[in-house]
């Protein structure tokens, strides 16, 4: 360790005392994870340039990949003396404890069969219900009341301000597994900062609805396609305090979910077009990263990828670039889906709103249409999958 920065009266063949922990200091966690990369690199891994967390390592007949969260580890390989040979290693560059084949890690469960692996959080929703109190109540059929328009002003100001932040807190880590709630917990999460009673009511619905379905999770089948499918959509103007519309985007590797997303757009769009032409350049984002990604797992997709939209002046904007008083002010960035749109990269195509996957991701539905869409997220219960 090396003196702060500053500190030059120490006297020389000295030691110093820690008085706390290492995990205490604030350039532990930077330092810890600069150790860590350091000596994986000279084992021969090489860090993605896409996700620093990622490592990888390919030879002519075998892959292995590791993942980092903090001092947790994940690894998969080809052949399992591969694994072998990284855990020796580790141990004798640190002191790790070996747990085996993952099934619990983060809050995440693991189930593994041999026809896919099912992911899901049931302990972790469990245990929010019992923090809250709703053991007992009455489940729901929808996370959030269809047409409900939640805004700053809308009742009284909830009372226990740290309380309506902690859940609001512990919502968001169940995205990781549950698309079907996203767009609620977007909702709920733009008033921590001053909650009203309706919000906090809205929560507790939400809970409702996840009591009765707390064994849900996502299910990576066995058999699988790499290609890549996404889907668009926005809610124009949907923010009533500032009038912004909501993105919500979903991407498939093949028929499996592997990235979504609800979140409220940086500009006031004037129309829907425009709107949904901001999604569509979210979502190509989106998709360039994951190839990028899958590339660093030597995948290759085909192309162009499917990017299905439900507005059809968004499309035609894509189709026909031609500056007028209708997109002269969008913003140069936008135009990203025109340069890949040329390029190959991706097809943008018309899809029915009944049909919009990405619908469930911008606003409340009603039970039966929002059923009908998470029907086709890939989700599944432990209990009825296959083994």
């Amino acid at each position: 360790m090396q003196p702060p920065p500053g500190y030059t009266t120490a006297p020389t063949n000295k030691v110093y005392r820690l008085r706390r922990s290492l995990y205490g200091l604030k350039q532990a966690s930077r330092q810890w994870n600069t150790e860590l990369s350091l000596k994986l690199i000279e084992h021969g891994f090489v860090q993605s340039n896409h996700d620093h967390c990622l490592f990888l390592k390919h030879s002519s007949d075998h892959s292995l990949f590791l993942l980092i969260y903090v001092d947790d580890v994940l690894i998969t390989r080809t052949y399992e003396s591969d694994i072998i040979s990284v855990k020796k290693y580790l141990h004798s560059q640190f002191t790790v404890k070996d747990i085996g084949v993952a099934k619990y890690f983060q809050g995440l469960e693991i189930a593994r069969g041999e026809k896919g692996t099912y992911v899901n959080q049931r302990k972790y929703i469990l245990d929010i219900i019992k923090y809250v109190g709703l053991i007992g109540a009455r489940s729901v059929s929808v996370p959030i009341p269809k047409g409900t328009k939640l805004s700053q002003i809308s009742s009284p100001p909830f009372a226990d301000l740290e309380r309506y932040r902690r859940l609001i807190g512990r919502l968001l880590y169940l995205n990781l597994t549950r698309p079907d709630i996203t767009y609620g917990i977007q909702q709920l999460s733009q008033f921590v900062h001053s909650p009203c009673q309706i919000h906090w009511d809205t929560a507790i619905h939400l809970l409702r609805y996840l009591k009765g379905c707390p064994s849900l999770g996502l299910y990576f089948p066995v058999q699988q396609n790499f290609t890549l499918a996404a889907y668009s959509d926005a809610d124009w103007a949907s923010c009533s305090d500032t009038r912004r519309s909501l993105t919500g985007f979903c991407v498939y590797l093949g028929d499996t979910l592997i990235s979504w997303k609800t979140k409220k757009q940086t500009t006031v769009s004037r129309s829907t077009a425009e709107a949904e032409y901001r999604s569509l350049a979210t979502t190509v984002c989106e998709v360039t990263w994951i190839n990028y990604i899958l590339k660093d797992f030597a995948i290759t997709i085909p192309l162009p990828i499917p990017l299905w939209c439900d507005n059809k002046s968004a499309l035609h904007i894509c189709a026909n670039p031609v500056f007028h008083e209708r997109t002269k002010h969008l913003e140069i960035d936008c135009h990203i889906v025109i340069n890949k749109f040329k390029g190959g990269f991706v097809l943008p195509q018309h899809i029915s709103s009944s049909q919009q996957v990405a619908d469930i991701f911008t606003k409340a539905l009603a039970a039966p249409q929002f059923h009908h869409l998470v029907s086709k997220l890939g989700l599944g219960d432990l209990h009825q999958l296959p083994a």
